[in-house]
């Protein structure tokens, strides 16, 4: 029977990963399998869609040891593709596995769908500036990036099997101490709304504009990498971009931002975008829904006052 694998160290990600492989799953009549290090948590990941879980059980707490292991079980199995959480162990992961398979692999994949029997999908290139579609030969593989999808609600009555399996690691490699990143409040990733402000703003004490208008919305405070890396005025888990943080949030505000490719490109999966600048021309305003060309410091206040006056 053809199969679908998925896999994360993150079970969040595996979740959502399920809900793209149950729909695969149920186009192409396969069998829809789950990979985890942690046995304990293969009960939830049957109630979210997985109709066989696999417990990898060696002597590493870090994926990358099980690449070997990994790509043995797909040659004798054949599965027809392959999902893995784009996390950074994920795609260390993807990569090794890929190249023992010697199968193609693309990687941050936005979509993913069944054409013609073969797995395609979208990928963003050249900074947000083209998609590039691939077409895939089993086994297809491909890293999907956190909340590209969402979870299906879980189902306690659904039944599956968990298979252990106990593997040989790659222990060439050791990982001795692991300092975690200390953030500085919340998580931008996964906030609801978001209010991201840039060079327009002119000073540091001006920020309060931009925390009054993010109290009033109950939403979380982003920013342009200049802000975070030239200026310092929030820290650097704060910027939004190419190469900072990818969010998805119901409402993004920018205040002060032109809206260069760097930046659109981590926004782009926002459900709304409002901009704000002086700038009628800024490319900011070509990817938002809604637009206000005027100077932040006289609507950011406004906006603030009419927020809380229908908020009462």
């Amino acid at each position: 029977m053809p199969a679908i694998w998925v896999y994360s160290e993150d079970i969040i990600i595996t979740q959502q990963l399920l809900a793209l492989g149950r729909e695969l799953a149920d186009k192409m009549q396969a069998q829809l399998c789950a990979f985890t290090l942690n046995g304990e948590g293969a009960t939830s990941l049957i109630a979210s869609g997985a109709d066989k879980v696999f417990s990898l059980q060696g002597n590493s707490l870090w994926p990358e040891s099980y690449a070997q292991s990994l790509a043995d079980f797909a040659a004798q199995e054949r599965p027809e593709a392959i999902f893995i959480g784009a996390t950074q162990r994920g795609k260390d992961l993807a990569a090794k596995v890929a190249a023992l398979i010697k199968a193609g692999l693309v990687t941050e994949a936005f979509a993913i769908r069944l054409v013609d029997g073969s797995i395609e999908t979208d990928r963003i290139m050249y900074g947000g500036l083209a998609i590039c579609t691939d077409t895939l030969v089993a086994p297809a593989m491909v890293t999907v990036p956190a909340r590209t999808y969402e979870a299906l609600a879980p189902d306690p009555t659904r039944t599956g099997e968990i298979v252990t399996l106990d593997v040989t690691t790659d222990d060439r490699v050791s990982v001795s101490n692991v300092c975690p990143i200390v953030r500085e409040g919340a998580d931008i990733s996964i906030a609801d709304k978001l209010v991201c402000v840039g060079r327009g703003l002119a000073k540091q004490e001006d920020m309060k504009l931009v925390e009054d208008l993010a109290a009033a919305l109950g939403a979380e405070i982003g920013c342009t990498r200049g802000i975070a890396e030239d200026y310092h005025w929030l820290p650097n888990d704060r910027y939004i971009g190419l190469s900072g943080q990818k969010i998805k949030p119901s409402l993004y505000i920018s205040l002060g931002i032109s809206g260069q490719v760097q930046h659109v490109s981590g926004i782009r999966d926002s459900k709304i975008i409002v901009a704000i600048d002086t700038n009628e021309n800024a490319p900011i305003f070509e990817a938002a829904d809604y637009g206000i060309v005027g100077d932040l410091y006289e609507i950011s206040p406004l906006l603030t006052e009419a927020i809380k006056k229908a908020v009462k």
